[in-house]
This record gives structure tokens, sequence and C-alpha cells, in this order.
């Protein structure tokens, strides 16, 4: 799918608006609960959506140094931090302000904070046992990117396996295993989600399953 970076930019505010209403719909104590992000609070991802338009090349630049060349224990310090330096209503606010904005972490490309955004909010919703309908042109150029993508792993992880949505008209990917289910999990499975192969069928689930993190057995 080629999409032009005005739709994306659009599609992106659109999913960070919605984000900032499923925050403002939790309770309090939903605040501290865990989410499908192991090192993340539902306080903590929320800090972490509120960055993806504030972290510069410095900040990069000062997280990997601090530490060690690790981008994912990077993103999660960072995020943490955030989340001690302000309370849930200031992290919604800073993700409204800026959700229209087009500026993403060095090395991001236009499709990155659309898939992650996407991807976060089903981490936040599916702990919570909230269903967080997934928009499906969005959701399918998200996937198309993750697939392709060296940065997210899928890759790798996907490897060998074609994937087939069950609930549109897409398919993806190339190989002997395919895995067939709803976008929303294929997008948790292909960024390494255990949760997200519950719902999928087919032989290529175990091929996935053995690159998640955790490993998950199928």
């Amino acid at each position: 799918m080629d999409v032009d970076e005005g739709k994306v930019l659009a599609w992106t505010e659109a999913e960070r608006l919605s984000v900032a209403e499923l925050f403002e719909g939790l309770g309090e104590q939903d605040w501290s609960a865990a989410t499908l992000c192991p090192k993340w609070t539902v306080h903590q991802l929320a800090a972490h959506l509120a960055l993806s338009t504030k972290t510069g090349l410095k900040d990069t630049i000062l997280g990997a140094i601090k530490a060690k060349g690790d981008w994912d224990r990077m993103t999660a310090d960072q995020a943490i931090d955030h989340a001690t330096r302000y309370e849930p209503a200031e992290l919604v606010a800073q993700i409204r302000e800026d959700a229209g904005s087009a500026r993403r972490a060095p090395g991001a490309k236009p499709l990155d904070p659309l898939a992650d955004v996407l991807i976060h909010g089903q981490d936040i919703a599916r702990p919570l046992g909230l269903i967080r309908p997934m928009p499906e042109a969005p959701a399918i150029a998200a996937l198309e990117h993750i697939l392709a993508s060296p940065f997210w792993g899928a890759r790798k992880r996907c490897k060998g396996v074609k994937m087939i949505a069950t609930d549109a008209d897409w398919s993806g990917g190339a190989g002997p295993d395919e895995v067939r289910g709803p976008l929303a999990d294929l997008l948790l499975a292909s960024t390494g989600r255990g949760s997200g192969l519950a719902a999928l069928t087919g032989p290529g689930t175990k091929r996935i399953g053995a690159h998640c993190k955790p490993p998950v057995e199928v």
C-alpha cells in the first residue's frame, strides 16, 4: 500500500487523539495496571506516547550512551523517567497538544509513529479487558511497513510466513507457512507480542511464536 505522508500524519493524529480518549476514560487504579509491554504500566506507556514527538537527536544520543547501546532499554528508561515527572492528566494533555505533529524520533520513518500508537493502543486496552477497534487502512499500512522494516524485528520473526487477514481483504509476507487472523492480532504478533497469537491460526504461528519476546510455544 502506497500512502502519502499527509494521509499517514492524519491517521496518526486521529489515533493519538483516540488514545487520549482511551486514557481519559480510565479509572485511577488503571494507571498503575500492567500493559502488554512488560517494562511499562499504563502511566509509563502514556509517557512513552507523549515523548514520541519530543525525543530529539541529543536525547537519543545521551539515552543510547546511558543504556549502553540497548535501544529497547533506552526507550523504556526514557518513558519511566518522563512518567515520574508528569501526572496522567498532564501526559494526556501532551499527547493531545502534539497529536498532529510530524516530528518523530531520529531515524524513524513516517509510518513508525502510526504503527507505534496503533500497537500501544492494544497494549493498553487488552490487559484492562477493553476492546479497541483497529482502523483497517492505517492497520494495513502499518503492518506492511513493519514486515519490511529492519527496525521492528519482523523480517526475522515472520520470515517464511504468509499473513492473511480474516477481517480485511489483505495478505502480506511470503513463505510456505500461512497464518490467519484479525489485523490487530497480526500486528501484535508481527511485533513480538505473544498475546496476539491466541486469535491466529495456521502453521506460521509456531514460527512467529519462537521469535516473540519472550518466546511462545504454539
